[in-house]
């Protein structure tokens, strides 16, 4: 019983480490290199628990229902932390380590209004360069402008929507520039990406050019790619 408990108590421990690793840098409790330490080791601690707990229920399985009910809830938790935790290592692995992402890499949209935003970001507003590119077009070749046949101001009207209806804080339009200006704040760690539509006037309608880049971090993961893509199709559908 005694065993059980213990093994329920860090199974708990553990979790909340990890999850609140995030929520406390969220909050500014403490600094992102702590974040990151504290969500590595409780991952570990997880794994280790889980593994312990799998084995446990095999040797404690004809125990009294309460001991076998505080190792299997052990298991559970451990088995979530550590599948979550396995699961970003994985998107970490098979992603590129980048965290810039446009449409058009001969003249990537420009940050204007939200510059002021990224003063004290890690990643500066300008665009990463030539490798970058390369990775991007090896990782994500289907991140390409779109082609729109509607006038320029009704697609910047229900691209604006579509920003705001994501919940996005919307920095900037200007119509005379065509640009839209917008931030995304991710959850648990409420990590910042900024985004910037472009929009243009061509013999085939109106082009939307988009770029996404984080403000802290060498790898997105992936967000911004698939944050691109998504915003995209879901804005090509409404013209569709």
């Amino acid at each position: 019983m005694i065993f059980a408990r213990i093994l329920l108590y860090l199974s708990l421990a553990a979790t909340f480490v990890f999850l609140f690793s995030g929520y406390g840098y969220r909050w500014e409790i403490w600094s992102l290199g702590l974040a990151f330490s504290l969500l590595r080791y409780s991952a570990y601690a997880a794994i280790g628990i889980a593994v312990v707990s799998l084995i446990s229920i095999w040797f404690l399985r004809k125990s009294r229902f309460q001991v076998v009910l505080y190792v299997i809830i052990a298991f559970i938790l451990t088995g979530i932390v550590s599948g979550t935790a396995l699961y970003w290592q994985h998107r970490a692995q098979s992603v590129p380590a980048i965290h810039d992402i446009t449409t058009d890499f001969s003249n990537p949209p420009e940050f204007v209004a939200m510059e002021r935003l990224r003063v004290d970001a890690p990643n500066p507003p300008e665009y990463e360069g030539e490798e970058t590119a390369r990775q991007q077009r090896e990782a994500y070749p289907q991140i390409e402008p779109l082609i729109i046949d509607a006038d320029l101001q009704e697609v910047m009207d229900a691209a604006v929507v579509l920003v705001v209806q994501r919940g996005w804080d919307l920095v900037a339009i200007n119509r005379m520039d065509g640009r839209v200006e917008a931030t995304e704040m991710l959850p648990w760690f409420g990590f910042k990406d900024d985004v910037v539509l472009r929009f243009a006037e061509t013999g085939e309608g109106t082009r939307v050019d988009m770029r996404s880049k984080s403000r802290v971090g060498q790898s997105d993961l992936g967000v911004n790619a698939r944050r691109i893509n998504r915003f995209l199709r879901e804005l090509y559908a409404r013209f569709d």
